[in-house]
């Protein structure tokens, strides 16, 4: 019978041997700045980061005369800027221009429905979907409970504590495969809840062994899907490899790890295939 799992992972170690150093890219355009919906501009630098958010913004108004809606239960947040208005002096009669603070509330786009994005940054060929892929994230999705939001920015990442998957929008990616490369790694990430295979380890930090680990886990687990579903390319099967190999850098190189990491990927996989 043939073990996909052992496949992709012979032929990770068969790329990572042949080339050596390989360098991962990252497979999406970064939209790193809150701007305005209505004109495209970036806010303020103060404004920037009392929305804390990359992407486009509106007001209720807004999102109304665009013909879309607010989901219920979003919160607004908000802008500010200055507006002078003229007061004249009641002693001399001098009209002068007074400095005046105003603030009003916005949503971003991903909190409405019924709008497209007008001003992002799109990949020149931009991934589309794929059938049996959105099929199968929709099935996990539904059995899960997991959440996933997509965002104008630069990340991409699964939050234990809230049980959500953040990814930036799919016309940010080059490559279809890219896409769903990348929402299948969170994907995985998720099976490893508390909730479901128990099995991230909250103690873990940024470059441990536990988190080393667990990117292996979770690569390995969305070539094998990408595979799986027919999207993959030579490019994006390479960049799985660099990224394997960056995280095999941290574990001293120990190619044995991708094999240990694979019997875990490979109950993921099955997890969010329901088999």
């Amino acid at each position: 019978m043939f073990d996909i799992y052992a496949a992709v992972t012979e032929r990770i170690i068969t790329e990572i041997e042949k080339d050596g150093v390989l360098a991962w890219h990252k497979p999406w355009l970064a939209a790193g700045s809150a701007i305005s919906y209505t004109t495209g501009k970036p806010y303020s630098l103060l404004n920037q980061l009392l929305l804390g958010r990359a992407g486009e913004w509106l007001t209720w108004n807004q999102v109304q005369q665009e013909g879309g809606f607010v989901r219920k239960g979003e919160k607004a947040r908000f802008v500010v800027f200055w507006k002078w208005i003229e007061k004249e002096d009641e002693e001399t009669g001098e009209v002068k221009q007074i400095p005046f603070l105003k603030h009003f509330n916005v949503f971003h786009i991903s909190q409405c429905e019924g709008i497209a994005a007008k001003h992002m940054q799109a990949s020149p060929n931009p991934a589309s979907p794929n059938e049996t892929a959105e099929t199968i994230i929709a099935d996990y999705v539904k059995r899960s409970g997991v959440t996933i939001e997509h965002r104008e920015g630069d990340s991409a990442f699964y939050n234990p504590a809230q049980d959500r998957i953040v990814l930036p929008m799919m016309a940010q990616f080059t490559e279809t495969a890219e896409y769903y490369g990348t929402c299948l790694h969170e994907c995985i990430h998720s099976t490893g809840h508390m909730n479901r295979l128990a099995r991230l380890d909250s103690t873990a930090h940024f470059g441990s062994e536990a988190y080393s680990k667990e990117e292996l886990i979770a690569e390995i687990g969305s070539a094998a899907l990408v595979h799986h579903c027919g999207m993959e390319t030579a490019s994006s099967f390479r960049n799985s490899a660099a990224y394997v190999a960056n995280w095999l850098t941290a574990l001293k190189n120990d190619k044995r790890l991708i094999v240990s990491a694979a019997g875990k990927a490979e109950k993921a996989v099955n997890f969010i295939l329901g088999a």
